[in-house]
Formats: structure tokens, C-alpha cells, sequence
């Protein structure tokens, strides 16, 4: 049978005292700012929406892809499929809005990236 010791170094700091923490949880602290700042500009914000855009070609190969950063800026990418080709599109996004007409399909990407 194994027996594990375990001691207590030092009393905890007190709760709310900045002063007591040491050195290396307040540099981490910083670090974690740090990369949260990094980060609102990172494109976290994806959603896909699948559809058939004519009803002659079916198996929703025609889709929109809205990729966007925490203040909704980013880009709404469209692919159409047709029988004999295939457009696509990219549309600017600012602020959770874009300045050119949006398809239903590309409004609906938009919303669902959007965080609750």
C-alpha cells in the first residue's frame, strides 16, 4: 500500500489581494490578456449553409460560408453550382452587415456565425 504526503507550504493569499499573487500567476495573467487581444480579430465566427440554388440540381452543392471575428468583420464566401458551371462570390462583411444585397442564404450564415 502506497501512502502520499501531502503538505501545505504556505498560507494562501488572501482572496481579492493582487499583492499576494505571485510573480508567475500575474505574468500569466497578462499573457492570457494578451492573447485574448490577439484573438478578436482571429476569424473564430464560421458557419456553412448548403442549398440547391436551381431546382433543376438537387444535393445542395451551392452553399455560403461566413467567416467572421468577434466584431463581426470578415468575408461571406458563395459557391452556386448549375448543371454546366459554377460561380463564386465573396462579399465584405463590417460589422456583422455588408453594403451589397445579401441572398437569404447569405443572411442566414451570417446569423448563425454570430455568438448567442
Amino acid at each position: 500500500m502506497a501512502a502520499v504526503a501531502l503538505r501545505r507550504a504556505q498560507q494562501p493569499p488572501a482572496r481579492g489581494s493582487a499583492d499576494a499573487l505571485p510573480e508567475d500567476v500575474v505574468g500569466l495573467r497578462q499573457e492570457v490578456a494578451a492573447l485574448q487581444a490577439e484573438n478578436a480579430d482571429a476569424l473564430r465566427h464560421l458557419s456553412v449553409v448548403r442549398y440547391d440554388a436551381f431546382g433543376d440540381v438537387g444535393g445542395h452543392l451551392s452553399w455560403s460560408l461566413a467567416m467572421l471575428d468577434d466584431a463581426g468583420h470578415g468575408v461571406v464566401l458563395t459557391s452556386i453550382h448549375g448543371r454546366s458551371e459554377a460561380r463564386t462570390y465573396a462579399k465584405s462583411i463590417s460589422g456583422w452587415a455588408c453594403e451589397q444585397p445579401l441572398s437569404p442564404e447569405e443572411e442566414e450564415a451570417i446569423e448563425h456565425a454570430r455568438p448567442a
